[in-house]
């Protein structure tokens, strides 16, 4: 597995445990990445922190696109597996033109299908391919 997508797993993983515990994002971050040190090593650290951080920045505007864009879903009653992938592929979309597109939804559908459901993949490959098409992103 390539350092960015051990990042992103890890960035799934975090931000399910920011969403999951309500003690505040700033000490849950703190104490996933102190449970999880042997994983966070310099190559991926970078990458990791930046998707999390510019998630937890940024989130009411991924959170308005997602809602906007997931057709009969609220934000509140999807999987929170399905949710934490999208905000990082919309981060992504919005904030790393570095990263093309086409490798956000692939790398989201991919990491959807090894944690979500059985839908997940297909649920998370259409609202972004959505957000994409319809906002103009490259």
């Amino acid at each position: 597995m390539g350092d960015r997508r051990q990042a992103r797993e890890l960035a799934l993983q975090a931000l399910f445990f920011i969403d999951m515990d309500k003690s505040g994002p700033d000490e849950n971050l703190a104490a996933f990445c102190a449970n999880n040190e042997d994983l966070l090593t310099e190559s991926i650290q970078a990458f990791f922190m930046d998707l999390i951080k510019g998630v937890l920045e940024h989130r009411s505007e991924i959170d308005a696109l997602l809602n906007k864009y997931s057709k009969n879903w609220r934000l509140s009653r999807m999987p929170v597996v399905d949710r934490n992938i999208m905000r990082i592929a919309t981060f992504e979309f919005l904030k790393r033109p570095d990263i093309p597109s086409s490798v956000t939804i692939n790398e989201a559908v991919e990491i959807g299908k090894k944690y979500g459901t059985k839908d997940s993949g297909s649920f998370i490959n259409g609202v972004l391919d959505r957000i994409r098409s319809l906002e103009g992103i490259e």
